[in-house]
């Protein structure tokens, strides 16, 4: 909210400046004291931060107030502050909802006005429950890895199964025999595609547990051991090839270096793939030449 309020006094100043207008007031010193206020509190009860929110959401209000009537009476901005105004107003338009409705959930919430195109994902997971970036699903190939889907929304995992069984239908002429996937990819539309088409899907099936466990288990065990190969690739593209270090602020470059990650990770599987062979080659028996010197 505070960063916020500091672009918008940005386009205000910069607006005034340019068409040699007298600056409005924008109480922007004692906004900035209710921010601090607020901030340096080590122990920051609900009440007190709604409060401090109300007030930012004030700031912010009339300093649109200001932008709009620039933009009435003609003076224009330039493209990027366009852009910029956009975003702050959807912020605006958001964390208002949340205020006067008392909640902290909105939709295509922005958590970063740099890159409003991130989003917050709910992982679950015990160090970090919301992680903020792009999510990935990965399919693994004769040992290459593809992308299979990407985006910075939060998606179910669960429609991308038949999309890249299609995908691999399209470019190896026939389907899988197999497909190994986390539990999460075992819904009923999935299992009945796979069933119809003869493939194999890995993991418990649905309901009750069959009599025949013994099989089922050493089965299932297999394709854990082979399915590993995926959870390694994505650890991998983090820590060798700098998937976790993207320091890029567009969504389209970000983007492509996530995929130029994955071509990277595949290239060097080649170039391992080719050093082996060579090594092989030497160590095996050599053929005498024909000629002799």
């Amino acid at each position: 909210m505070n960063e916020c309020r500091e672009k918008l006094e940005g386009i205000i100043d910069e607006i005034c400046e340019a068409n040699h207008l007298p600056k409005p007031r924008t109480y922007r010193k004692i906004a900035r004291r209710d921010y601090l206020n607020i901030a340096r509190k080590k122990k920051k009860s609900g009440k007190q931060i709604r409060k401090a929110i109300g007030k930012q959401l004030n700031y912010i209000r009339r300093d649109l107030g200001y932008i709009d009537a620039f933009m009435e009476q003609g003076y224009t901005l330039r493209a990027k502050q366009v852009d910029l105004l956009g975003t702050l107003r959807k912020l605006y338009e958001q964390q208002l909802y949340m205020h006067t409705s008392r909640t902290h959930k909105v939709q295509d919430r922005i958590v970063s006005i740099s890159q409003p195109f991130i989003r917050p994902i709910v992982r679950g997971k015990a160090k970090n429950p919301v992680e903020f970036g792009a999510k990935l699903d990965m399919g693994i190939t004769n040992g290459y890895a593809r992308i299979e889907k990407i985006s910075f929304d939060a998606y179910n995992e669960s429609e991308c199964l038949i999309v890249a069984v299609e995908r691999y239908k399209e470019r190896m002429g026939v389907y899988p025999e197999r497909v190994l996937a986390d539990k999460i990819y075992r819904n009923r539309t999935n299992l009945s595609y796979c069933k119809e088409l003869g493939i194999r899907l890995s993991g418990p099936s649905l309901g009750r547990p069959k009599k025949d466990q013994k099989i089922d288990k050493k089965q299932e065990y297999s394709d854990n051991c082979d399915r590993v190969e995926v959870e390694r690739g994505f650890s991998l593209a983090k820590r060798k090839f700098g998937l976790r270090l993207i320091r890029t602020r567009l969504e389209e470059t970000s983007l492509c270096v996530i995929a130029l990650f994955i071509l990277t990770m595949n290239l060097s599987k080649v170039s391992l793939r080719i050093f082996l062979t060579f090594i092989q080659w030497m160590g095996s028996p050599r053929i005498e030449p024909l000629m002799k010197p």
